[in-house]
């Protein structure tokens, strides 16, 4: 019975480690956690707890601490990437920055924990999870091999020298930034690629304020043209949205000098309903090799460019660091105060709320669709850009460093004025 007890904790555990990275999919998409997703990720990590530490004599309290204890903090350092993409404190911003390995740290502790209580439950439970930790800080080192060097010039290095006071060297260590490559006057970024780990640009981008790597740069403009292929193909509505428009019009069809992902909206209504959306751009990705999340109750789609890995490992997409995606937002036609409109659920720059509860912009602001020129292609956008932009950001001609943080916003504020 001792062999079965140890392969039960040890199935239980996985399935809590399974449950608990997929929830991770809504903080790092920017989703507010909802009670019942919290509540039924949880429950295998208290089966879990409950199987170690009970038995037919009773309830054992160190096997209780210490099987809470230690999924507590292996999912605390394990959720770090995931809750590193919000403004987070030091502790999870290192242990973000260490995310490939950090869960082995845990591993003296519990080989102790596992020596001390004789309890082959727990044994079994620890042994198995650090086996998963050993796992993916190899699969990680493995996928991070390489890497195409790209030379780092004009404004992208003007920024990195600014954000870094001139000390390249103390900064790429201040900051642990294992993609800037340091040779004699020569500074490269060493990209990532469809299959490496994307750069955490989370953190360059929106914590130190540089701007969005040359590699990123490249995959957001062909995960772009593919999402509004596949839109296409299925027959869909879109138009740029937010950020991504604001580039096409103020930045003559270039993306933001430190843009974080793509955003294009999409209309579903009684042709186009979320179910066919859905199925459609999950086809596709699938076919195609793009990772893709559904947050149907948020009516948000997201698209990433890495390339998804079969399960059980697909799930831990949500470890990485970084992420190079399109966020899909759905908009729905609706009537709001006697005015045709197209609302969305999440709220977007300056938009006004809806008398239903969402948030909406004028129908006639938006369709019929135009085109504009972008990332050296023709891309759908709203019929009038300019009105749809200043009912996001108001007089969006004035560069404003959104999401950045404040010190590193402040430091580029300084550098375009030395200009």
């Amino acid at each position: 019975m001792s062999a079965i007890d140890a392969i039960i904790a040890a199935a239980l555990y996985v399935a809590a480690y399974l449950s608990f990275i997929h929830l991770l999919r809504i903080p790092r998409n920017w989703v507010t956690l909802n009670l019942p997703s919290v509540v039924l990720a949880a429950c295998p990590a208290v089966l879990t707890v409950a199987w170690v530490s009970l038995s037919r004599q009773g309830l054992d309290p160190a096997g209780l601490v210490l099987s809470a204890g230690f999924i507590m903090a292996m999912f605390y350092v394990i959720a770090a990437p995931a809750i590193a993409f919000h403004p987070a404190n030091r502790l999870v911003e290192f242990l973000a920055r260490h995310g490939e390995h950090a869960g082995l740290w845990l591993f003296f502790p519990a080989l102790a924990a596992g020596l001390a209580v004789d309890n082959i439950k727990l044994q079994a439970m620890l042994a198995v999870a650090m086996a998963i930790e050993c796992s993916w800080s190899l699969r990680h080192h493995w996928s991070s091999r390489g890497g195409q060097l790209h030379p780092l010039t004009g404004d992208d290095l003007a920024v990195l020298k600014t954000q870094a006071g001139g000390d390249l060297g103390a900064f790429r260590r201040r900051h642990g930034i294992r993609e800037l490559v340091l040779s004699g006057d020569d500074v490269s970024w060493r990209g990532c690629g469809k299959t490496t780990p994307p750069c955490p640009f989370n953190l360059y981008v929106n914590r130190l304020g540089l701007n969005t790597a040359p590699c990123c740069r490249e995959h957001m403009g062909d995960i772009c043209h593919y999402v509004a292929g596949c839109l296409g193909e299925i027959g869909a509505v879109y138009w740029l949205e937010g950020g991504s428009l604001l580039g096409a019009v103020r930045e003559g069809g270039a993306l933001l000098a430190w843009e974080d992902d793509v955003d294009i909206s999409v209309l579903v209504d009684e042709e186009m309903t979320w179910d066919k959306l859905a199925a459609g751009l999950v086809e596709r990705c699938r076919r195609d090799g793009y990772y893709i999340d559904l947050f149907e109750r948020k009516d948000l789609i997201s698209i990433a460019f890495d390339l998804p890995k079969p399960w059980p490992w697909r799930w831990e997409h949500n470890r990485l660091r970084g992420e190079i995606r399109v966020d899909l937002a759905v908009y729905r036609p609706a009537m709001s105060h006697g005015q045709a409109v197209l609302e969305r659920q999440s709220h977007k720059g300056a938009m006004q709320a809806t008398e239903n509860g969402a948030y909406g912009i004028a129908r006639d602001i938006v369709l019929p669709a135009a085109t504009i020129n972008f990332l050296g292609g023709s891309f759908a956008c709203p019929r009038d850009p300019d009105a749809y932009l200043r009912v996001l950001y108001g007089d969006y001609g004035e560069v404003e460093y959104t999401y950045l943080d404040a010190s590193a916003a402040e430091t580029r504020q300084q550098a375009e004025l030395i200009k």
